[in-house]
Formats: structure tokens, C-alpha cells, sequence
């Protein structure tokens, strides 16, 4: 579940602008960060799938909801370079690009299912370990799916506790409510991500958000329109966009009710051309309000499920706090490992892709699961 958290985080200039503004809001491509891109056909179902690396244990990654497995490209980039492994970044069911027969059953059990299927249907019988990780409701699936993967030698979840979960329930209708419920642009949509707080990672919103919305015209995921050659129109459009950017960088658009002719200027008078503004408008690739009867069942006994499994653990949270009393007691007898990351929001993953991609490779190298490359160094647990 996406959480709206306003905390502050100092990055570097390559990744993190400090100021609040977004001077590059256009989509980035998959290929920047995986290898291949590929569809699992299981039954009726086609499930979207990325992948990067040839040997080494597998790391398969599953999103929280209303992300994609997009979501993971800058984690990507940074954990490949510190251990030799293998990644499998999946689309879950209702998400991204994604197909199934039914795009509304969202339970645990469903969710969990999908993921063994697909790891079976990939890797057969071939001898493999596998090391799931999980964000959000994707740490309630991986936590559920370790129970039915043979082979799962490591299980990482990040920012998802039981108890803070089915609290903030309750107010969960009212935060979807306030988020827009359309865009009139790509650029717009991840000028928003960035600005709202949803990622405090300009480069994470400009790859993340484009796999969370499709046109509402043509039901296309935005990823896949944001590979293609736009028409001249669109290609001029977008360099007025880059020109007024420059010089109004932190000014944001405001929605508009319906699509219409416009001059397209900048207001200090850099770019006076006449364009026609963009028919299509880009909706969410899923309704999350619509998921509310699946919620309870998310989280519920997922704290207890989490200590219960045999393979070594580690959760990432952005807030100590977070903490229940189940997993405080589990915690104090050493039966995971703990690391707060406090200077993030809820995707941790892409707020600071470098520090995450530091303790998971730390935890898999000390684990014994994969083994270092590039001369890294294991850093020894905060918590």
C-alpha cells in the first residue's frame, strides 16, 4: 500500500534534487536497468516479468501494491554490482503489464500461487535458490510464497509490519481519495510522484511511475507507450516542456477537467508555439480502492508467519516505530535481522536504492547466499 510519508532525504545531485523541482520528468526505459523483458504465459494468464543476470542465486522482487516491478530498477542497478545473482522482477496480477482471467481476485493465497507458478514454470526442475523479497503487500506475498517454493534459502521485507498495517487501514480510503485521479501526461504523472512524496527519488519516478498508469483511451500501461516515437506534434510538445521546464522548474501543472486546445506557452516567453494538447489522459493501472475487501487478509498473521519461517530473514523499515510487539520480542532473540532505514519514505527501495542495495547484499555474503563481487565490502547491521 502506497504510503504518503513527508520525510526529508539528502541524496546526492545525481539522484535527489533538493529543491523540490523536477527539471527532467520524462520516462525512462527498463532496458536501463534489466536485461530482458519477458511474458509467462500460465494458462489464460501472461505474467510480466524482468530479468538481469546468468548466475548466481535468483533474487525475485515483488512490488507493493499499485507499483510494478519497475519499481525495482535503481535497486537493480546497485545490488548487481555488489553480488553475483541472478533477479526475476514480477508484474503481480492486476498489475503493470500483467494479464489474467481475473484482475480482481487479489488474495493472498491467489498472489502467492502466482509467484510459485511462475518460478516453476521459469526455472522447472533445475536446482536453484531463491531469495524473495518483497515491499508492502509484496513482503505479506513473499512471506506467504516461501512456504511454497522449494528452494527459498533467504526472505527480505521491507517496510511492511502487521500491526502498523491493519492500523493504518482505516485511514487508507481517504489517502487514495486524496491522490489525483487522472494525469494529462506521462511527465505530469511523475512530476507528481516526485513532488507528493510517493518517492523522494527523481530517477525512481521517472522509471517507477510510467508501469502505475495507462492511457484510459487505448487501456496501454504508459511504459509501454513511453518507448515509442511520439508524432512531431508530441516530439514539439515535449522540447516546449524541457524549455519551460528549465526556467520554471518548480511549478506544476494543474489538471484540467477536459482536454483542450492549447497555446502551449511558457509564461516568460521562451516557447510561443500552437499545439494541440494530448487527447489522452492516464489513469491508474489499478483501482486500489476497489482491493479494500483483500486488505485484512494481507496483513493478518503476517508478523507470526514471518518468525515462523526457517530461512535467515531481514526487515527493512523506514521508522523504528513501526515495530509490533510480536516482532519486538522476535527481534530481541535474534530471530531476524533488523535495519531501519529513517531518512526514506515507504518505498525504501527507491529513496535510497544504494543503502538498501548495501544491507541486502551484507545480509546475503554474511548469509553465505551469494557471493561478493567488485571488492565489496559487508557492512555490519545498525540493528
Amino acid at each position: 500500500m502506497s504510503s504518503l510519508r513527508k520525510s526529508v532525504l539528502s541524496r546526492g545531485p545525481k539522484r535527489f534534487n533538493p529543491r523540490g523541482s523536477c527539471t527532467d520528468c520524462s520516462p525512462l526505459k527498463w532496458s536501463k536497468y534489466f536485461d530482458k523483458e519477458e511474458q509467462v504465459q500460465i494458462e489464460e494468464n501472461t505474467f510480466n516479468v524482468y530479468s538481469i543476470g546468468n548466475t548466481g542465486p535468483v533474487l525475485v522482487l515483488i512490488h507493493g501494491g499499485g507499483y510494478s516491478a519497475l519499481t525495482w530498477s535503481l535497486f537493480v542497478e546497485e545490488i548487481s554490482n555488489r553480488v553475483e545473482c541472478r533477479i526475476l522482477a514480477i508484474d503481480l496480477r492486476g498489475h503493470g503489464r500483467t494479464r489474467t482471467d481475473d484482475e480482481t481476485n487479489l488474495s493472498l493465497d491467489i498472489l502467492a500461487s502466482d509467484i510459485e507458478n511462475i518460478i516453476r514454470k521459469i526455472y522447472g526442475n533445475e536446482s536453484t535458490s531463491f531469495i524473495l523479497i518483497g515491499h508492502s503487500l509484496g513482503g505479506a506475498v513473499v512471506v506467504e510464497a516461501a512456504k511454497l517454493i522449494a528452494g527459498v534459502v533467504g526472505v527480505c521485507v521491507i517496510d511492511v509490519v502487521e500491526g502498523t498495517a491493519l492500523e493504518s487501514l482505516s485511514s487508507m480510503q481517504s489517502i487514495l481519495r486524496g491522490r489525483p485521479n487522472s494525469f494529462n501526461s506521462v511527465e505530469q504523472a511523475i512530476q507528481w510522484s516526485f513532488r507528493s512524496g510517493q518517492t523522494h527519488n527523481i530517477e525512481a519516478a521517472r522509471i517507477s511511475m510510467p508501469g502505475q498508469i495507462k492511457n484510459s483511451v487505448t487501456d496501454e500501461l504508459a511504459a509501454n507507450e513511453a518507448w515509442n516515437e511520439g508524432s512531431s506534434s508530441n516530439e514539439i510538445k515535449n522540447k516546449i516542456s524541457r524549455l519551460c521546464d528549465t526556467k520554471n522548474s518548480s511549478t506544476i501543472e494543474e489538471e484540467e477537467e477536459e482536454p483542450k486546445e492549447s497555446d502551449a506557452e511558457c509564461s516568460n516567453g521562451i516557447a510561443e508555439m500552437k499545439v494541440p494538447t494530448v487527447v489522452n489522459k492516464y489513469t491508474w493501472r489499478i483501482d486500489l480502492k476497489k482491493t479494500e475487501p483483500f486488505w485484512t487478509g494481507w496483513f493478518k498473521g503476517l508478523s507470526q508467519k514471518f518468525l515462523e519461517l526457517q530461512a535467515p530473514k531481514v526487515l527493512l523499515l523506514a521508522n523504528i516505530h513501526g515495530l509490533d510487539t510480536t516482532l519486538t520480542v522476535g527481534q530481541m532473540q535474534g530471530k531476524f535481522q533488523l535495519q531501519v532505514l529513517p531518512r526514506s519514505g515507504h518505498a525504501i527501495h527507491e529513496d535510497q536504492p544504494h543503502q538498501v542495495a548495501d544491507i541486502i547484499a551484507s545480509f546475503l555474503v554474511k548469509q553465505r547466499l551469494a557471493a561478493a563481487k567488485n571488492d565489496f565490502s559487508v557492512i555490519m547491521p545498525a540493528c
